[in-house]
C-alpha cells in the first residue's frame, strides 16, 4: 500500500505536489503562531492579486492607443487632425480613406497616441468605424457648430450609432464631443449642443424602439441609449461623455494659431 505521503504527491500531481510539503509547513506555522498573522499574510495575498490584476488591466489598455476622430462630412475634422500634428493651417479636402499618425501627448509621461482621421462621408463613416474601433482608446466626435442647427439630425444619427458601437466593446473608450468651428459668429455652444443633441436622441429612442430589431441577437451593445421611460441625457450613460469648445481654423484667418488648448489637455488626460 502507497503511503500517505505518496498519496498527497500523487494528488497534487507534478509542480503542485512539490509545493505541497512547503504549504503543510506553512499552514502549521501559522496555525501555532498568533492569529493575527494569518489575517497578516492574507491581506498581502490580496493586495497582490490587486496588483496582479491592475497590471493586467493596464497592460490591455495600453495597447489601445488610437484616438479615432469621427464626425461628418466638413465637420473640421482633417484640419483638427494636421492642426495636433503639426500645430499648422493647411488646406483640407474630403477624404474617403483614414490617415493616421503618432501624436506626442504634452504630459509628463512623454506616451504618445495614434489619431486616426475617418471619412466622414454617410457611405463610409461605418464601415471605417467598424474597423478601427477595438482598437479606440478614445472616440473624438467632431460637430460643425456653425452648422449644427441644419445638420442636428444628421448628427445625432450618426452619434447615436457611434455611442452604440463604443458601449458595445469591452474596453468602453473615453468619449468626447469637440464643438469645433467657434470661430464663427453663428457657431452653436456646447452646452446648446448637448441639450439639442439629447432632444434627437431622445426622438431617435422612441422612434427605433417602435421598430422591428435588427442587432444581432449575439450582440453585447443595448438595443437603445439611456433609461428606459426617462427623457434622454448622456449622464444615463456608461460612459462618461464630455463636450468642449474648439477651432481648429483660428479666430484670426488661416495663418492664425487654433483654439484647441481644451483638446490637447483632454488628450493628456486620458492617454
Amino acid at each position: 500500500m502507497a503511503s500517505a505521503d505518496s498519496r498527497r504527491m500523487g494528488d497534487g500531481g507534478g509542480a503542485g505536489g512539490a509545493f505541497q510539503p512547503y504549504l503543510d509547513s506553512l499552514r502549521q506555522e501559522l496555525q501555532q503562531r498568533d492569529p493575527t498573522l494569518l489575517s497578516v499574510v492574507v491581506a498581502l495575498l490580496a493586495v497582490l492579486l490587486t496588483l496582479v490584476f491592475w497590471k493586467f488591466i493596464r497592460s490591455r489598455r495600453s495597447s489601445q492607443r488610437a484616438v479615432l476622430l469621427v464626425g461628418l462630412c466638413d465637420s473640421g475634422k482633417t484640419l483638427l487632425f494636421v492642426r495636433l500634428l503639426t500645430g499648422l493651417y493647411r488646406d483640407t479636402q474630403t477624404s474617403i480613406t483614414d490617415s493616421s499618425a503618432a501624436y506626442k501627448v504634452n504630459n509628463n509621461r512623454g506616451t504618445n497616441l495614434t489619431l486616426i482621421d475617418l471619412p466622414g462621408h454617410e457611405s463610409l463613416r461605418l464601415q471605417f468605424l467598424e474597423r478601427f474601433k477595438a482598437s479606440a482608446r478614445a472616440i473624438v466626435f467632431v460637430v460643425d457648430s456653425a452648422a449644427f442647427q441644419r445638420e442636428v439630425k444628421d448628427v445625432a444619427e450618426f452619434l447615436y450609432q457611434v455611442l452604440l458601437d463604443s458601449i458595445g466593446l469591452k474596453n468602453t473608450p473615453s468619449f468626447l464631443i469637440a464643438c469645433n468651428k467657434q470661430d464663427i459668429t453663428m457657431a452653436k455652444s456646447a452646452k446648446l449642443i448637448q441639450q439639442q443633441l439629447e432632444k434627437e436622441i431622445n426622438t431617435l429612442r422612441v422612434t427605433r424602439s417602435a421598430a422591428p430589431s435588427t442587432l444581432d441577437s449575439s450582440s453585447t451593445a443595448p438595443a437603445q441609449l439611456g433609461k428606459k421611460g426617462k427623457e434622454f441625457e448622456f449622464s444615463q450613460l456608461p460612459l462618461k461623455v464630455e463636450f468642449l469648445e474648439c477651432s481648429a481654423k483660428g479666430g484670426r484667418g488661416d495663418a492664425g494659431s487654433a483654439d484647441i488648448q481644451d483638446l490637447e489637455k483632454w488628450l493628456a488626460k486620458i492617454a
